[in-house]
């Protein structure tokens, strides 16, 4: 396969694995590009039909309910990131000689000359906060820019759009990382390494050497967390472009090549002339909405890929200020005779409750839901400390109570068997009898959502929602 020139496409045999929302744009513009393009998908249920008759309307092949078959002279795949690794398509496709390719190595390849270069982001945790902070920032320096990637928003739309970019803003997975080998980042940052995702990784290392491609042929700066040694592993296995630096950011005071915090102010001691005697001041620790430790730091890695890209320290504060958290991301909900509710339903997985743990001194935590394979020992020993109260609910509860026994024993634990969509009103309210004025009642479920609501923003909604009845 060429650099993605039409001539290269025209009547290319492509399998693309999965509709959803990278394969149906991956197909179409394969499609238009002259391709001859087979799409396959294990499901076979109502919106996969529709989104199969979308297709063959157009006069795309789709094949339903058999994703594992690869069809008989299929000289590409562009795969959903989500697909397993060790699905019986790859190994057909490596058995044949037949590239894998990602919706994200698609969009790489097909970038013209003059294209946007890409700031990117991953990590286990923070990353869609950080890529929107750094398009925030970039905005603020006159830049024409959008966050993209995993977050929502097609890179293949962002690529082959009509909007001219100056530079992107780019959220990658581990998954999009696995199937994007020949992308090569303008600079790029991992946040952050946890256990996660391992059942489609198959172990750590595996997690671990996906995220490290980011920093595969950065040009200006791999940018890692002082505080996660695994980070700088990655960046010192990179293979970089020349002349290419790690930068660290840290809460703590900078040393060279790192940006940090000094008495309430984000400086940066990397990108300036004589690092080992000057620090440039870049915001103030009140800037950053809303100063919890672990967003503090989402905003110093965003800050030093903007940096990065040659982008003044007044265009960091102003973008920092400009900046809104989505929804349900230790949100403040509302204030009920003196205590804090706060809405923390993203914090899906114990890296995130950690984070989210740390940013309050006495709490009532509501926990539980789907623990996805996780342990939760490490987390209750670490948060101890700060737990006043804690009510349970979900299908894996039992794990984190186990947990609360060994290593908080003290800690009234209420435990609510029900999964009923009144379960949260319930919690909230056993959550408000064990605090008192100045505590914080907050939800950060360490677990995943869809053993009782739809998503996490559901959860978030029921949570806020529960804490409004309190205040009525």
């Amino acid at each position: 396969m060429g650099s993605g020139q039409v001539t290269d496409w025209q009547g290319k045999n492509v399998t693309v694995a999965g509709l959803g929302v990278s394969g149906v744009p991956a197909a179409k513009v394969l499609h238009g590009l002259g391709a001859q393009v087979t799409v396959v998908n294990d499901g076979d249920d109502e919106r996969a039909r529709a989104q199969a008759a979308e297709l063959e309307a157009l006069g795309i092949t789709v094949r339903l309910g058999d994703g594992d078959t690869l069809p008989q002279g299929t000289e590409l795949v562009v795969t959903a990131p989500g697909w397993k690794p060790d699905k019986p398509l790859f190994a057909a496709a490596a058995q044949a000689g037949v590239p894998v390719w990602g919706d994200v190595e698609l969009a790489w390849r097909l970038r013209g000359p003059d294209a946007a270069p890409w700031l990117a982001v991953t990590g286990t945790n923070g990353k869609t906060t950080t890529v929107q902070m750094l398009a925030s920032i970039l905005k603020a320096a006159g830049l024409r820019t959008a966050a993209v990637g995993n977050i929502g928003v097609s890179l293949l739309d962002a690529v082959l759009g009509d909007e001219q970019y100056d530079v992107l803003a780019v959220e990658l997975s581990s998954y999009q990382l696995h199937w994007a080998p020949s992308l090569r980042a303008h600079s790029a940052a991992v946040l952050n390494l946890a256990p996660d995702h391992l059942d489609w990784h198959g172990s750590m290392e595996a997690y671990a050497a996906d995220k490290g491609r980011i920093y595969e042929g950065n040009r200006i700066a791999c940018v890692y967390n002082v505080a996660d040694e695994a980070t700088e592993n990655l960046v010192r296995a990179a293979d970089v472009e020349e002349g290419c630096r790690a930068v660290g950011f840290t809460l703590g005071t900078p040393g060279p090549s790192q940006l940090g915090v000094v008495e309430g102010i984000l400086v940066d001691r990397a990108f300036v002339e004589n690092r080992q005697k000057n620090a440039q001041e870049l915001a103030e620790v009140a800037d950053v909405n809303p100063p919890a430790p672990h967003n503090i730091a989402n905003a110093l890695a965003a800050a030093a890929l903007a940096r990065a890209f040659g982008v003044p320290a007044k265009a960091v504060r102003d973008g920092l200020r400009a900046f809104t958290p989505d929804a349900h991301r230790i949100a403040h909900v509302a204030d009920v005779d003196g205590v804090a509710y706060v809405d923390d339903s993203k914090a899906t997985n114990t890296h995130a409750a950690e984070a989210s743990l740390a940013a309050y001194e006495s709490i009532v935590w509501i926990a539980g839901g789907l623990a996805k394979g996780a342990t939760f020992d490490e987390l209750v020993a670490k948060s101890a400390k700060h737990l006043r109260g804690v009510v349970l609910i979900g299908a894996d509860r039992a794990l984190i109570r186990e947990a609360l026994a060994r290593h908080a024993p003290e800690v009234p634990v209420v435990d609510l068997d029900r999964t009923d969509t009144g379960a949260m009103l319930a919690a909230v309210r056993e959550a408000r009898r064990l605090a008192t004025a100045g505590d914080t009642v907050l939800l950060a479920p360490a677990c995943a959502s869809m053993d009782m609501f739809a998503n996490y923003n559901k959860r978030g909604d029921a949570f806020a929602e529960a804490v409004r009845e309190l205040g009525a």
